[in-house]
């Protein structure tokens, strides 16, 4: 075996370590594939049949009220009666037990939201696999980060009509495919330094997921070198499930051309293996 095909070899394993943990994630007993409902709370304290007692917004934040001899555990500890949650950070969100169920607690768009999550949601016990194409490494390129003097608050739409996201994009990542320079608006990673980028390209809607899909970039070099690694464009839980409020790219990251790698349109949404 040449140098070159333990190279792809590896590389293929790469993937296939990295596609698994991302499925194991999605699909985990509390895995967004678990979630039974998205609810919008109001100031009026408002019962929901999976989930225990009542729930509301109100100006001092979320708050529960339990019926007598209900218990959840919020941070490891047992709540009984009445609890606030206090106003909670965008895009924060507070994971509550009841039974073999978690209930998220969170902010999204401005607005509070409860989703049940119950490990025997059909969505969740039906799911298999996500279809993806073949690894290849010539979808892996190098880009260069282009900074913004500072970072600049960008409005995007969310897969939940009416709802709209802001995040902070430290700068643009530019690269090429086939000769051809294109530049993508970036936001910030999981990671200190790490970026992350949503796009859609002319797969989407045809073998890809028509709304979005995301990328992971490690921090760039101390050059703004960074890898842009194709195969690892993701489908987001709105690909899987309408009780998501993923975020849609920036108008700037719709590529004009096929990135006919990564996951593909999800099983549950009609895609093919």
């Amino acid at each position: 075996m040449t140098v070159q095909e333990v190279d792809r070899v590896s590389f293929v394993q790469e993937w296939e370590e990295w596609h698994r943990q991302k499925e194991a994630v999605l699909s985990a007993p509390h895995g967004f594939l678990a979630i039974t409902s998205l609810r919008w709370l109001t100031e009026e304290p408002t019962r929901f049949e999976d989930a225990p007692g009542a729930w509301s917004s109100t100006a001092d934040g979320v708050v529960v009220g339990l019926d007598e001899g209900t218990e959840v555990t919020v941070d490891g500890q047992v709540v009984r009666g009445r609890h606030d949650f206090g106003v909670l950070a965008e895009r924060s969100s507070v994971y509550v037990g009841w039974g073999d169920a978690v209930i998220e607690v969170a902010r999204r768009g401005g607005q509070d939201i409860v989703r049940p999550r119950h490990p025997e949601n059909p969505l969740r016990t039906a799911f298999t696999f996500t279809p993806a194409y073949e690894p290849d490494p010539r979808w892996v390129v190098t880009g260069r980060f282009l900074p913004h003097d500072a970072p600049r608050p960008v409005t995007v739409g969310a897969a939940v009509e009416g709802l709209e996201h802001v995040y902070d994009s430290p700068g643009q990542v530019e690269f090429a495919l086939d000769g051809t320079r294109h530049r993508l608006t970036a936001f910030n990673g999981r990671e200190p330094g790490a970026l992350m980028v949503l796009f859609t390209d002319r797969t989407s809607g045809v073998t890809t997921y028509a709304a979005n899909r995301s990328l992971q970039l490690a921090a760039p070099d101390a050059e703004g070198r960074v890898t842009i690694d194709f195969n690892r464009a993701a489908n987001l839980p709105c690909a899987y499930t309408d009780l998501a409020t993923c975020p849609l790219p920036p108008a700037e990251n719709r590529l004009p051309v096929a990135i006919e790698t990564g996951e593909k349109i999800p099983l549950e949404r009609g895609g093919r293996p």
